[in-house]
């Protein structure tokens, strides 16, 4: 679930930010997201975040999202990871009823990411060495590296037709190798997915110890109102006459460096993320016929030259826009922004405290 949820930085809207609290409470996001990779959530926590949550974060950006992490480690409380460890339980359980062995492997000792030590970077330093973190890390394979996971062991000494089964078991039968989940329909019938997509006994494990995730959603709509202001919130912040001039003055910035056209701050990271999607042919917000991919492309087919030109595109847009943001707008930003949301805390206590307590308890 953690793989198929990869890169989920999501702009605030009520449907984005009830999913992604429900993907939290499943343990299925991950934060290791390029709108996420380079800093933002290193800053001290604004008035609002102190009710949202880690890995709520509103950004010198502009907006808001909720970045939330997968697996165990130092962010997770000690009731999170006993949750993750029943996880596991659940998941060997129903492997050995599959007739497949899994070692449960604690949260607290998953192996680091490959890209952990680069998110720990300051800003300006993620930039000049992966720009936003877009086309520089193939995120199909930004995993943590398995060599010591003894369920790597156990599979790899299996046949090629039985790894194939302990997959299927896993994970579903719509996983593929890189972790991305595919679902084609059979000849003339209608997608595979129609209905309930099954997630091997990893999902199962986590309906187990989480619960179902339409429950968990429906559960979230109380919080509808909420999850509006929110994003009502970060339009007044975005509208404030000091943010516009702020931006106006980073976008004038951008142009001195050579980086002209761009008006609003998200779009130098939007103009690369467009880029890499012509370069590898994905479509996002679609699919193609007849076949549906959840998971980030992989380069392993995309033009090595054209990949690298783009990489150069991207860091040397990201190091010029990053300068910017730091000499003329992210103080402006954290300024209104810090204004505004305890103005709003004070104003929606009651309805933040019940959030804050609804996530605690689940």
């Amino acid at each position: 679930m953690a793989r198929a949820a990869r890169s989920t930085a999501m702009r605030t809207s009520r449907k984005a930010l009830a999913l992604v609290a429900v993907l939290a409470l499943a343990g299925c996001g991950n934060s290791n997201d390029p709108g996420a990779a380079t800093g933002d959530q290193k800053s001290d926590k604004s008035p609002l975040a102190e009710y949202m949550g880690e890995g709520f974060v509103s950004s010198a950006g502009g907006g808001m999202r909720m970045a939330v992490r997968a697996g165990g480690g130092a962010g997770s409380s000690e009731e999170e990871l006993a949750k993750q460890r029943k996880v596991e339980d659940a998941t060997a359980a129903c492997m050995k009823a599959a007739g497949f062995e899994y070692v449960p492997v604690p949260p607290e000792s998953q192996p680091k990411g490959k890209f952990d030590d680069a998110f720990n970077l300051p800003p300006d330093k993620f930039a000049e060495q992966y720009g936003y973190g877009v086309s520089t890390i193939d995120w199909s394979k930004a995993g943590a590296d398995d060599d010591n996971n003894p369920n790597t062991k156990i599979r790899n000494a299996l046949s090629p037709t039985a790894q194939k089964a302990y997959d299927k078991a896993l994970n579903g039968p719509n996983a593929t190798g890189n972790g991305n989940i595919v679902i084609a329909p059979k000849e003339g019938e209608g997608p595979a997915d129609s209905g309930k997509m099954d997630l091997g006994c990893r999902g199962k494990a986590a309906e187990e110890v989480y619960g179902k995730g339409q429950d968990r959603e429906a559960e979230f709509k109380k919080y509808d109102s909420l999850f509006k202001d929110i994003q009502a919130l970060a339009k007044r912040i975005e509208d404030d006459q000091r943010v516009v001039d702020a931006t106006t003055a980073w976008a004038d910035c951008l142009a001195e460096a050579g980086q002209s056209g761009y008006k609003k701050v998200d779009e130098p990271r939007q103009k690369v993320s467009q880029k890499l999607d012509e370069l590898t042919g994905n479509k996002p917000g679609g699919s193609t016929p007849g076949k549906t991919v959840m998971g980030p492309p992989s380069f392993d087919k995309v033009d090595a030259t054209k990949l690298a030109e783009l990489r150069k595109f991207e860091i040397d847009l990201a190091v010029a826009d990053q300068k910017c943001r730091a000499k003329v707008y992210d103080e402006a930003y954290k300024t209104v922004q810090y204004e505004q949301e305890k103005e709003f805390v004070e104003q929606h206590k009651a309805e933040l405290e019940a959030y804050r307590d609804g996530m605690a308890n689940r």
